[in-house]
């Protein structure tokens, strides 16, 4: 079994020598995507690998998928700039080398670090993901944001979890929800949805009662509270962001369903 990693990137100088050095001995590539970083992030993933491409940014999909069709190797190993092989998933993918499977991917859980614990409910865990795949039999879609991963065939599942550093802070969470909901709203948009009242009232406070009771995000203490305030905050700047686009574009509409 020959694994390529492939890992996008934009400045990403504080993360992506830990990303590239996770999958060492693992993978027999490694293939960066940088979007045209102005920091340090495409020199230091030099160290690792020559086959590092400078592209212009299209999105997450099209990145991929152009790293995806650049890697030599059959199997591809999808990670992000801040993610990282757990030691349990490294030992799972270092047995899977010494066979052809017949399968044509592998899911395993993502695990996110944040406000200094793992997170282990509010709706961010266990977020399985299929990472390990056939580069024949799979491909990247969504011209947004939010990118999935379609897949033709089994998908096999490994226990060992990939660890997500996704935000050092809450301003950081903040800056991801600000660029994420600008993103979500243009999709809205492209597909002539609107907002309408219940969007900024209700869904907002459902995604809130969702992530703290329904999905235990009160286990994770003051971290699981965060999380579940901001995932509706999410949802509220998003909708809010599209009827600002429709008010540019034509005369407001009233405020009704």
């Amino acid at each position: 079994m020959k694994i390529s990693a492939v890992v996008i990137t934009f400045n990403e100088e504080d993360n992506i020598e830990a990303a590239l050095e996770s999958v060492a001995g693992i993978a027999a590539e490694i293939v960066v995507v940088d979007g045209h970083s102005t920091d340090r992030t495409v020199k230091l993933a030099r160290k690792f690998t020559d086959r590092v491409y400078e592209r212009k940014w299209t999105n997450f999909a099209d990145e991929k998928n152009f790293g995806d069709a650049h890697a030599s190797h059959p199997w591809i190993l999808s990670l992000d700039a801040d993610e990282r092989l757990s030691p349990k998933l490294r030992e799972e993918m270092l047995a899977l080398l010494n066979e052809e499977p017949d399968a044509a991917g592998f899911s395993m859980p993502r695990q996110v670090f944040y406000l200094g614990r793992w997170i282990r409910h509010s709706g961010w865990y266990p977020d399985r993901r299929v990472r390990l795949f056939r580069k024949d039999r799979a491909h990247w879609e969504g011209e947004y944001v939010h990118e999935k991963l379609v897949i033709t065939g089994e998908a096999r599942t490994l226990s060992g979890s990939i660890h997500h550093y996704t935000y050092r802070n809450i301003s950081e969470h903040l800056v991801r929800i600000d660029r994420f909901s600008s993103l979500g709203a243009q999709k809205l948009y492209a597909a002539k949805k609107k907002c309408r009242w219940y969007h900024l009232l209700v869904l907002p406070s459902a995604r809130f009662v969702k992530s703290y009771l329904l999905k235990l995000g009160f286990l994770d203490g003051f971290a699981g509270l965060v999380i579940s305030v901001l995932n509706g905050y999410a949802i509220f700047v998003r909708y809010a962001k599209l009827r600002e686009i429709w008010k540019k574009g034509e005369r407001l509409e009233p405020f009704s369903d």
